[in-house]
């Protein structure tokens, strides 16, 4: 499957963009594939640089803020150099995606709308910029995807998914967002919670956890929250029993947090946490990791291949 983004023309150089995806699908930590074409009009076009960019949807920091588009991730593909009239330049590149980029397919389905295109800017003397935008699928680590099912096995049904802007405490991120996917409690959880967000914080070893428990009075108009951090690696993740696994740590969180509750006001500030670090397993190279590259045959690690 090939996907390409095509700028407009413009008036004043006559040059076009456009981005051609190999295979739109792939997961963090991959390298994406595809081609950039500039085709000049009917004089040479200097060009100061290409660059790429990965663009999402997300909410501001400031609660009262609309959501807005942003850049979270860019990378220069090309320097210096001139399209001759009437003629193209093609440039090929294989974009490392951080392993923090956010997961937009579960299962064949798009998370709750959730969106991320690749920009392609090319940077005119003396100072136009153009760009053209391609959707990119971003499919779940084998980690990622074995937590979301357990979770579905464990009845949890997510009701929504969006994009923060801004880092969370204590927390060590690469990209200025991340990702909250909130889920309905399954009846067997239900009481000392009301609600779950989940937000996975990936490197190459492998993820961060954090289990954001809330219980809403909503009658009283109070509410008591707390956070759980974990951490799972990526080698050995076929060979886990993963719905133990998560059952497990929503018991330890859930009882954190009725403690925590029992000894505090309903509006208490989160002042905790459940994580225990130590140093990363064997880090794999960013864009090689779990079986290659994005549009190659398949990607090993108990995967779906896609």
């Amino acid at each position: 499957m090939r996907l390409t983004g095509v700028s407009s023309e413009s008036g004043w150089t006559g040059l076009s963009v456009s981005t051609t995806l190999t295979n739109p699908s792939t997961r963090p930590g991959l390298r994406l594939p595809g081609r950039v074409t500039l085709a000049a009009g009917g004089e040479d076009v200097p060009v100061r640089h290409v660059r790429l960019g990965l663009v999402a949807q997300a909410e501001p920091e400031d609660p009262g803020s609309p959501r807005r588009l942003m850049q979270y991730h860019q990378a220069p593909i090309a320097g210096r150099f001139v399209v001759p009239a009437g003629r193209r330049r093609a440039v090929d590149f294989a974009l490392p995606l951080p392993w923090e980029t956010p997961v937009t397919i579960f299962g064949g389905v798009p998370l709750m709308g959730l969106r991320t295109g690749l920009r392609t800017e090319v940077s005119v003397d003396p100072d136009l910029d153009q760009g053209a935008m391609v959707p990119v699928f971003v499919h779940p680590l084998p980690t990622q995807q074995h937590i979301l099912a357990a979770l579905e096995t464990l009845g949890f049904v997510m009701r929504q998914a969006g994009l923060q802007q801004g880092r969370l405490p204590g927390v060590e991120q690469a990209l200025p967002l991340h990702e909250r996917l909130g889920y309905w409690v399954a009846p067997l959880y239900a009481g000392p919670i009301t609600e779950l967000e989940l937000i996975f914080v990936t490197n190459a070893a492998g993820l961060e956890v954090l289990l954001w428990l809330d219980r809403r009075l909503s009658l009283a108009g109070v509410t008591h929250q707390s956070i759980s951090r974990f951490r799972v690696w990526h080698a050995g993740q076929d060979r886990r029993d993963w719905v133990a696994t998560v059952d497990g740590w929503l018991r330890h969180a859930i009882n954190r947090h009725a403690a925590a509750a029992a000894h505090a006001d309903w509006s208490a500030a989160i002042s905790e946490s459940a994580h225990v670090s130590r140093h990363p397993d064997e880090p794999v190279a960013p864009g090689y990791g779990l079986g290659g590259t994005a549009g190659s045959g398949g990607i090993g690690g108990g995967g779906d291949g896609t």
